[in-house]
Parts: C-alpha cells; structure tokens; sequence
C-alpha cells in the first residue's frame, strides 16, 4: 500500500485522506505564542505575543494558513486577568481575528496561596479560593460559549511524611463534584495528570488511572485528558488511550513530545509512530464503534528556541500528515489478521500506513479549500514576521529576565 515520495496517491487512498482531512481540527494554546522559559530563565523572542490581542492574532494566522485551528486554548490569569470581566473583549477578539475560544485553562499553580497545594491544600481557606476559581472559570467558559473546562493540579509534596495523601484524595474528590454541579448540560471538566514537576515525592493526580478515578466520581460530564508528555519513559500511551476509549473517558489530548521527561517539544519531532498509533487507537476504535470519538485535539507544548509562529504551523501540519497516515490504515483487513494472531501482516498494516508519503494528497486538500498548499512557505512570504517583530520588539526585549 505504501506510496511512495512524488509517485501519485491511488485514489481509494487519496479519498481516505481527504475524508479525514474534513474531520480533523486541532486547537492552538495562547501561551505558546508567548514569551515562556525554563526553571532558569527564558530566551526572549522580539516578535512573541505579550498581550491576548496579540496572541489571537498570531493563532488567527496560523489558522488563516493551515484551515483546521478554529479555537484557542485560554488560561485564565494570562489571558482573562479581570476573570468574567475580561470576557467581553476576549469574544471581540476572537471575531476580529478569526478564531475563538476553546478549552479555558484555570490556574492552580501560580498564586503564592498554592504552596502548599489548591484543591489538595491543608488549608481549607485555600481549597475554597481554589474552588471558587474553578466556578469563576465555569462561568468564563459559559460566557464564551466554550465546551470544556481543562484541570491540570501542580498539587503534591517533595519530602515523606509531608502531606496526607488519602485525605488530600478525599478533598479532591469532594471539589471535583462540586465543581461538576456547576457545569452547564452541554459543558466537560477534562481531568488532566502528571507523575511528577513540580512535586518530586508525590503528585495527587500522579496518572490516568487517578485521573480516571477522580473523574468518574466527579460525575458523566467529567473525563480524562492525555498530555503526551506527561507519562514515564516507555508508557504505552496508545494503551491507555485504547483503555479510556473503551470506558467512554477519554476526554482529549494536550499534545507535545519529549526525549526525557515533560519536555514539551514539538509534536511528532522526537517519536512522530507514538503520535501516529494514538490516532490509530482513536480511528480503529470509531470504526470498531460506527461512529466518532469525541475526542478533543489540543496542542500544548513550549517554544523557547523556535520561532513560535513557525514551530506552530510546524506542528499542526504534522498533525494532519500523521492524522491522514493513521486513516490510511485497512481496519477490515488488520480485524481479520488479528483474529488470526497473523502477527507480520497485522504489523505491516500499521507500518505500511506510516510510510506512505500522504503529503501530495494533503496538498491537493489544501488547494480544493483555498488554502496555501506549503502554509510555512506562505508565512514566510507574508510579511507578518517582520511586521510584528517591528511592532513587538522593544517591549519584549525590555522583560529580560533571570533565574535570581
């Protein structure tokens, strides 16, 4: 089945390409047009977004190239910092510039109240502030029409002994329905883990059976949300992807890739097969099933080195080719080769798909929208970098920071 570089796609093929083409959207994260850095520091760029105007404009671009952005991921203190105040001119910008708001993102981390945790906090002050929060992000997510409530909880300890991690279950537990009480019928919390950073000795949402835990008792609207970089060296991410598919959990996707850890590199840029048997999971599971995953695709990843216009149409254009290669895969075919442990021909599907160069056919996808067939080359030919370097550049060079 494989096609090879420039040799023309067969049709049947190309259809299966164009068809998933239609289907597949991926939503960009504001904070990866900022300026964002490490532990010690972050490396300026002249040209990245400093205010959520700037930040709709450069995903409203990317968009305007690539065809399937159509939403942006919003956090709340960087991008609405007068909380439900700030929601009025969020939606004009998401008019003006083409794009809207997606997944909004409360901020559990960043507040010097959140030491010592949020919802996970010995202080029951602090866990109704981090409550209320949460019914703040709520209510910002019904005002601008946006579906899913995003969690993620930097909540743990570094030492033994520190913390009670059977009450600080307890206490999730309770906010986390709590939470869900508040959700209008049409809305989701996704539920979002992590096994370690920055709590070294424990996390309180360490991985997706915790996640998967916590979401069920929080109530039918709540499900498990998959970062790809945030699993132990050699996890079986598409296994687990498989297990929440088949419990109906599986929320959706913070996509990234890492060498080591929670690196947040690139998607696809240091295990692209990884990306590709995840949309295979995700595929042959709507097949098996006769309908669609409802399944959110989102990107979250950090651009420290890369310019972050580029790294993001870099991204979701590698997206859309390991989207297309994982459609491209005879599910008829590797059912039957799996019901006779046929081990060689069933693998060969899967391998047969990934080396197919689909990049011809989404070229010709590209096309029939009115879309630019190399978006990268049309950016680079836009103007657009330059203008805003010149527009930004005094005013992010300005923030120089340092670790101390």
């Amino acid at each position: 089945m494989s096609a090879s570089i420039g040799a023309r796609m067969p049709s049947n093929l190309t259809d299966k390409i164009h068809a998933a083409l239609e289907t597949f959207r991926i939503e960009l994260p504001s904070w990866g047009f900022a300026n964002t850095g490490t532990r010690f520091g972050k490396f300026l760029q002249p040209a990245a977004a400093t205010t959520v105007e700037e930040k709709f404009s450069d995903a409203g671009q990317v968009h305007a190239l690539t065809g399937i952005c159509p939403t942006v991921a919003l956090h709340v203190l960087w991008d609405l910092p007068e909380g439900i105040g700030s929601c009025s001119e969020v939606d004009k910008l998401g008019t003006r510039y083409g794009v809207r708001p997606g997944a909004i993102n409360p901020n559990y981390f960043q507040d010097q109240i959140y030491k010592y945790g949020s919802f996970g906090n010995p202080d029951e002050s602090v866990r109704q502030q981090a409550f209320r929060h949460t019914e703040e992000s709520i209510e910002i997510a019904k005002r601008l029409h946006c579906r899913d409530i995003s969690l993620w909880f930097a909540d743990g300890s570094n030492y033994p002994g520190t913390a009670n991690m059977r009450r600080r279950k307890a206490w999730f537990t309770e906010l986390l329905e709590a939470s869900h009480a508040r959700l209008a019928p049409d809305q989701r919390l996704l539920v979002e883990y992590k096994p370690f950073e920055p709590a070294f000795y424990h996390t309180d949402i360490a991985d997706w059976g915790m996640a998967l835990l916590l979401a069920k008792a929080a109530g039918p609207q709540a499900k498990v949300l998959v970062d790809t970089g945030h699993h132990y060296q050699a996890q079986n991410i598409e296994q687990l992807v498989a297990w929440l598919l088949s419990e109906n959990m599986l929320g959706g996707f913070h996509f990234n890739d890492r060498r080591y850890a929670d690196d947040d590199l690139t998607m696809g840029s240091i295990d692209p097969y990884q990306v590709f048997r995840i949309f295979h999971e995700i595929l042959f599971f709507e097949w098996e099933n006769g309908s669609r995953a409802d399944v959110a695709y989102m990107i979250d990843q950090s651009h420290n080195l890369k310019g972050k216009i580029e790294a993001m149409i870099q991204t979701v254009t590698v997206a859309q080719e390991l989207f297309a290669k994982a459609a491209l895969v005879d599910h008829e075919q590797l059912a039957s080769a799996q019901a006779k442990a046929e081990l060689v021909r069933a693998e060969s599907y899967l391998q047969d798909a990934f080396s197919t160069d689909v990049r011809p056919s989404i070229r010709e996808w590209r096309a029939s929208k009115g879309l630019p067939e190399d978006p990268m080359q049309a950016f680079r030919s836009s103007g657009y970098l330059e203008k805003i370097t010149r527009e930004r550049s005094a005013k992010n060079m300005a923030g120089i920071t340092s670790y101390a």
